[in-house]
């Protein structure tokens, strides 16, 4: 009982976290917005980066319910296979990312591990990723051509904002962790 608790608990921070990057997003961001859920500087993408390296399959788990929550009631209100795609793209690409970086750097839920190289690696391929993930969607599924623009566009906004959430929550923890003293 104590690890479904545990892992609600890793959902509803994700929810949680996600919805105050979007409203800051939306607060501070509107005037950078190449089209709806695409911005210049999207700092909810960090969030979703962040919060499956912090929390994996719970972190996923919330990504996706408060991603389509988003585009349900925000962004395509009146699209519900679009809400649930952006909600599953948005929750999946990150998670393949933190599987990468888990395999790859043996990747440790309080982020000690990740230098502040290797968290501009995994900004970079999860500013790919997720935009490659979207752009195909809306190519396969939605038919929609000349997409270069805004995958540059999502490319950009995620890279940025995935900057800023990581080395700001790599800060967080460095200045939260417990300083060994020499004796």
């Amino acid at each position: 009982m104590k690890q479904l608790q545990l892992h609600a608990l890793m959902v509803g921070a994700t929810i949680a976290m996600f919805s105050a990057a979007l409203a800051v997003n939306e607060l501070f961001f509107l005037s950078l917005e190449f089209a709806p859920g695409i911005n210049w500087i999207y700092l909810p993408a960090g969030v979703r980066l962040l919060a499956t390296l912090l929390f994996a399959e719970a972190g996923a788990v919330g990504l996706f319910l408060v991603g389509w929550a988003a585009c349900a009631f925000i962004f395509f209100p009146d699209d519900p296979l679009r809400s649930v795609a952006g909600g599953f793209l948005g929750a999946v690409a990150p998670y393949l990312v933190y599987l990468m970086m888990r395999h790859r750097f043996g990747l440790q839920a309080s982020l000690a591990n990740l230098t502040p190289a290797r968290l501009l690696y995994c900004a970079l391929v999860y500013s790919i990723a997720s935009p490659l993930l979207h752009h195909l969607w809306f190519g396969l599924a939605e038919h929609k051509s000349g997409l270069l623009g805004s995958f540059v566009a999502m490319a950009t906004g995620d890279f940025f904002g995935t900057i800023v959430v990581l080395y700001g929550a790599k800060l967080a923890l460095q200045l939260l962790a417990p300083r060994n003293k020499a004796r």
